[in-house]
């Protein structure tokens, strides 16, 4: 059972770096367009057709998809002032019941993304300018959500985990 939680722990591990990679590459992107746009506008007096609108895409992009990886890295912010003075076993506790509390609402945001994203795709419902569908980017917020409600569930039974031995 360990192994398989190990390789369950690995795969996601993976799959979440593989989504901060997709974020930055978003990121990089995102950062051209703006200098193309403000070159292209400054120079040439026309910007980039909807680089405002990519951009906020590409926002959307390097924000979901990071997520994963900066959970993973426990790069979030936490308070510990209090929770460290206090004894392992209520350590574990609250440590058990946040990761909990974040799983409940990772699922819930991944199980509404792709409620939204698939009324999206049957309304059809694009952006004005390019014209550029939402759904798919609701879709992967859904998957993002999902990748983060399971490196929080690996952390959560790595934690009780501990109480056991």
């Amino acid at each position: 059972m360990r192994d398989k939680m190990e390789n369950f722990d690995k795969f996601i591990r993976l799959l979440s770096n593989w989504l901060n990679w997709v974020a930055g590459v978003a990121l990089v992107l995102m950062l051209v367009l703006i200098v193309v746009d403000i070159i292209a506008a400054k120079l040439f007096n026309w910007p980039v057709p909807g680089g405002i609108e990519v951009v906020g895409f590409l926002g959307v992009v390097v924000v979901a998809f990071a997520v994963a990886q900066t959970q993973v890295l426990h790069g979030h912010i936490e308070v510990e002032f209090l929770v460290s003075r206090l004894p392992a076993k209520a350590q574990r506790a609250i440590a058990g019941f946040t990761y909990a509390c974040g799983m409940v609402l990772f699922m819930l945001l991944g199980w509404q993304s792709y409620e939204f994203g698939r009324t999206l795709q049957i309304s059809g419902e694009v952006s004005m300018t390019q014209r550029i569908p939402f759904y798919p980017l609701v879709y992967g917020i859904a998957i993002c959500s999902i990748v983060v409600f399971l490196v929080l569930l690996v952390q959560c039974v790595q934690v009780l985990g501990k109480a056991k031995k």
